[in-house]
């Protein structure tokens, strides 16, 4: 029997990218929508039959408290703006309902770790579990880069680099930065694997263009346990240009990923491998389609669990403490935490 699932928000991503993926799932039922604007929430049904409405309107029972009260509704997706998606988070699994949450974990560390505390604390995943939407973990391209890696022995070196010109960004903290750059951390210690975790971060900082507070741009150098060391620089209000990279050098090769492709150059062959994954999109789909399998299964899905999350927005605030201190280098204590 398929999983009854409502997805809370209605903006461009759930549009292009939930919505899809849930339909194409044949183990999801889409049972309803929920938005703070009843026309937001019903601009994002359209046409698709069956789907009831939420939203906000005064004394009309059809909150998202109404949803939650559903027994036919067993799962959520929750997409809404960061500062507001822990209460939705907790509200779901209070109502055991299963919850997939869009990255970021929190907007910061402290609401994070506040949040995943209660959550082992108090809910049992059997009945609620919940997994971050970080897609980066579901793209093919870094899976398979990820397996190249195994491959090629020990990790020497690494580098991140990920230019953009935004015309427009966000103004709590981190910006653009929590936002979009929490992915390319994501995808890096993919990359690097439990083999390689970050021990110490060193960055600098800037906001170069006016519209994008409070920071726009960071380059840091990251090392790790194993004393493996390497750069992340990350720019979202630059005129450099280029495909996004993420590399990593091995003993006997590196294998760089630039979204929709890999680059294998082994050591003594005489020309470097390109792996094309043009079917990939942003990972959504199968994130979707892996989540509601492990819902089914009443297992875990450890690539989207909250504790990794957490351990992404740790390297992101350290990076941020590091650059707001001038480049001091900043411990990650609290990546044992979990």
């Amino acid at each position: 029997m398929a999983i009854g699932v409502a997805i809370i928000g209605s903006g461009i991503f759930v549009k292009d990218e939930h919505l899809p993926a849930v339909l194409k799932t044949p183990n999801l039922t889409l049972k309803a929508i929920y938005s703070r604007s009843e026309a937001s929430a019903a601009d994002a049904a359209g046409e698709i039959e069956g789907v009831d409405i939420y939203h906000d309107g005064l004394g009309d029972g059809r909150g998202y408290h109404a949803l939650l009260l559903r027994e036919d509704i067993q799962a959520v997706i929750i997409a809404l703006p960061i500062p507001i998606q822990p209460s939705f988070i907790e509200k779901a699994l209070l109502a055991n309902k299963h919850v997939l949450s869009e990255k970021p974990i929190a907007m910061n560390l402290s609401t994070a770790a506040m949040l995943l505390n209660w959550y082992t604390a108090k809910i049992n995943p059997k009945s609620a579990s919940w997994c971050v939407a970080e897609n980066f973990r579901s793209l093919d391209s870094f899976e398979y880069a990820r397996q190249e890696i195994l491959k090629m022995g020990r990790v020497l070196h690494f580098r991140v680099e990920v230019f953009a010109n935004a015309k427009r960004g966000w103004k709590y903290l981190g910006g653009l930065l929590l936002d979009s750059g929490i992915h390319d951390i994501a995808g890096m210690r993919l990359l690097l694997g439990p083999e390689n975790p970050i021990d110490r971060v060193s960055a600098f900082t800037a906001q170069i263009r006016p519209h994008l507070p409070p920071t726009d741009t960071l380059d840091a150098i990251w090392k790790t346990k194993s004393g493996v060391t390497g750069t992340f620089s990350i720019s979202f209000g630059t005129t450099l240009a280029g495909p996004s990279s993420y590399t990593v050098g091995c003993e006997q090769g590196s294998v760089s990923v630039r979204r929709d492709a890999v680059v294998v150059r082994a050591e003594g062959a005489p020309e470097e491998r390109t792996v094309a994954f043009p079917a990939q999109g942003w990972g959504v789909e199968r994130e979707v389609a892996d989540w509601a399998r492990a819902v089914e299964a009443g297992e875990r899905l450890p690539r989207l669990s909250p504790e990794e999350a957490y351990k992404d927005l740790v390297v992101l605030e350290r990076m941020l403490e590091s650059g707001e201190r001038g480049g001091v280098p900043i411990d990650m204590q609290q990546l044992d935490m979990w």
